[in-house]
Order: C-alpha cells, then structure tokens, then sequence
C-alpha cells in the first residue's frame, strides 16, 4: 500500500455537513464562515480569525496588516515554503533571512538580535516558522524585539493544534497565520486564516481579503447611498473562503484534538524505533510540538539513495524544504549563494519528510522504519 507523507481524513460526519450546505441558500459569503471564523478563534483564545483562501494569501493578508510595502521589510527564516516571504514580496516589501537555530530547527533569536542591531531601518515584522509544527520560541523573539515598533507574526500553517506551555499556538503572537492544506491538521481543501487579538489588525484583513470593500456603514468614508451602498477603500484581493470549504473545516475541528494527539502517538513511536540507528538524526521533540512532518535527518551522501528506495518501496517521502534564499528567483533578486545560511542548508542537505498523518496505523510506522534500516543497510 502506498504512504503518502501526508493526507487528509474525510469522514461521512465531514460529508454531511457539505451536504447541507450544498442544499442551502449560501455556497459562498454566507454564515459558515463567520462559524468557522469563530470557531478556531476561540480554540485559540483569541477574539478574532480571519478566513482566507489558502495559506498563502492568509500570509500575504498578515504582510499588508502589518504595513509592509515599498521600503519595508520583514525578517524571517529560510527554511519553510516559498509563501512565507513571497507573501513580503506580494505586498511590495523586501525579505531578509535569518539562519535557523540547530536545535528547534526555527529562526534563532541570536539570528534576530544580530540582523537587528545592525540595521538602520527596521523591519515592520518578525516572521518565525513553527517548522513541521515545532512551536517556534515567541518568548525569545518577543524579548529580542523589546520595545521597538516591530510586529511578531507567527506562520504557524505546521502548527495548528500545537501549544507552548498549554497555551494553544494562535494566542501570543501579533498575527497567527494557519493553513487548511489536506496534508495538514485539519482541511477545508484549500484554506487558510489569520489569527489576532487585535480589532484593528482584524478590520484590515478582512477589507484586504474582499477586494479592499466594505459594506459596514459605520466605517463609510462618504454619505451612503441606500442599503445597496458598499464601498471600496483600498486596494484588496478576492482572497475569500466558501460556505462549501468552512462547512468542512467545522466538522474536522470536531477532531482537531484527537487528530494532534495520534499526530504525537506516531512520532513518539518513530523516535523510539530509531533508537539505536546511529546513522539517524530524529527531529527536535517538544511537549507543545504538532508534529505536521517527521523530518528525518541521515548524512547528505546517502539521503537521495535513501530517498529513492523508499519510494521504490511505496513509502511517499518527501523533502521539506529547499532554504527560501537557494530558489533561482532569490538568489537572482537579492545575490544569495550557497553558504549563506549554512546551518538551514546543512539540515536541508540531509532532510527527509517520512509519512505521517492521524489514519497511519503502528504497522505502518514500524514498515517505515524498517524499510529505512533495509534502505541505510544497501548504502553502506
């Protein structure tokens, strides 16, 4: 059977609740996303979600909040999905990086203070990465950033479900940004959110998400016209979420908990079966981490080796990720090079994504692991 790294679970529950909105009056702009808004709003403890269409135009929403245009920047890591600084580039600004702490494989504050203290102008935001779902140090970044006007926005799209000292991910940065990709926590297929405590972050995005209109009278900038009477203040995207996708996402946050909890059972399996591979780095562990990936670590030499025979064995690794700054549009805009950020690239180098998803069985994760000793074995 093959293993995908990742996949979504539908349940008849997840169906129904589609069925019903199918044969409603509302597919899209209608009450379930305000339900859904609120939903992970709360579970988050925080007042405000703003739904969008997917992750990265959630990112790109946070970037414009945030005030982020031309001759502004932001600061964050290398290693994650391209969204993370496109979503900078989309809104007119410019990205710098900051190479990853070893140990939690985030942005390193130390990173942070450095870039910092030798700027002239700072950046309008601190952007960390809960990388596989490791809650990323906000503490850290927070005390790095001290009194100075830059925000602390959080791409948490790995680490919905996940909490730092029992305080659910979504509640201490300025902006929480979340994906509903099907390989992640829960899905609406496509889909993505920004999480704030913030009434005035929280009316920027949803301005930016519905083409820059609004149709509250009371943030009117000219007289209304009638009750048909909407206007467009700035600038926006159609970044919308349906009916259809927020109806999907409240059925799965039914299981969101559960669905973390057997996350957290998988990967505790695999580090305790890769024990006594010496040839294996296992992933930083933490008692608040989601654990979207399980990123494997193995010399550089033998990961495309290791890589093929796994697929060779229907196991559906992955590579999670080549760092931001080595893209050939990156390194074309800003001159980066290999070496600039070595500790992201040496763990790039060596990064395998095994399967992990809530439907794995135990079987299937002692067949990974297995297949990976089989693997290593024909390397040496």
């Amino acid at each position: 059977m093959f293993l995908p790294y990742g996949r979504q679970w539908i349940t008849p529950e997840d169906r129904q609740e589609i069925d019903a909105v199918l044969s409603g009056d509302w597919l899209t702009q209608g009450p379930k996303v305000a339900e859904f808004e609120a939903l992970v709003a709360a579970y988050a403890g925080v007042p405000h979600g703003v739904a969008f269409s997917n992750g990265t135009a959630a990112l790109h929403g946070a970037m414009h909040a945030a005030g982020v245009g031309a001759g502004e920047w932001i600061l964050t890591s290398p290693l994650t999905f391209a969204s993370t600084a496109n979503g900078a580039l989309f809104a007119g600004g410019d990205v710098v990086f900051g190479d990853i702490h070893p140990e939690t494989l985030c942005l390193d504050p130390e990173e942070v203070q450095a870039v910092l203290e030798k700027v002239e102008k700072l950046p309008r935001a601190v952007v960390p990465v809960s990388y596989a779902g490791y809650p990323a140090p906000l503490e850290a970044y927070r005390k790095v950033i001290g009194s100075r006007d830059i925000l602390l926005i959080e791409d948490a799209c790995h680490a919905l479900g996940g909490d730092r000292g029992g305080r659910k991910i979504g509640f201490e940065a300025d902006m929480t940004v979340l994906s509903f990709h099907p390989v992640k926590h829960i899905t609406t297929g496509e889909g993505g959110m920004v999480l704030t405590r913030s009434e005035e972050l929280a009316k920027s995005l949803r301005l930016f998400r519905t083409h820059g209109i609004t149709k509250e009278e009371a943030d009117f900038l000219y007289p209304s016209h009638g009750p048909w009477y909407y206007e467009m203040q700035e600038l926006g995207w159609n970044y919308r979420l349906t009916d259809m996708q927020c109806a999907l996402g409240i059925s799965q946050m039914q299981r969101l908990d559960s669905f973390v909890q057997r996350r957290r059972e998988i990967a505790e399996l695999y580090q305790g079966l890769f024990l006594d591979m010496e040839e294996v780095f296992c992933p930083p562990s933490s008692e608040g981490h989601a654990w979207h990936l399980y990123t494997l670590w193995v010399t550089p030499e033998k990961r495309l080796g290791l890589f093929e025979y796994l697929r060779s064995k229907e196991i559906g690794v992955q590579v999670h990720y080549l760092p931001v700054h080595l893209h050939p549009y990156y390194r074309k805009r800003y001159g980066h090079e290999e070496g600039d950020f070595p500790r992201a690239e040496r763990f790039y180098g060596g990064e395998i994504s095994l399967p992990m998803f809530p439907r794995m069985t135990d079987e299937d994760v002692r067949r990974v692991v297995e297949e990976v000793r089989h693997g290593l074995r024909g390397l040496i």
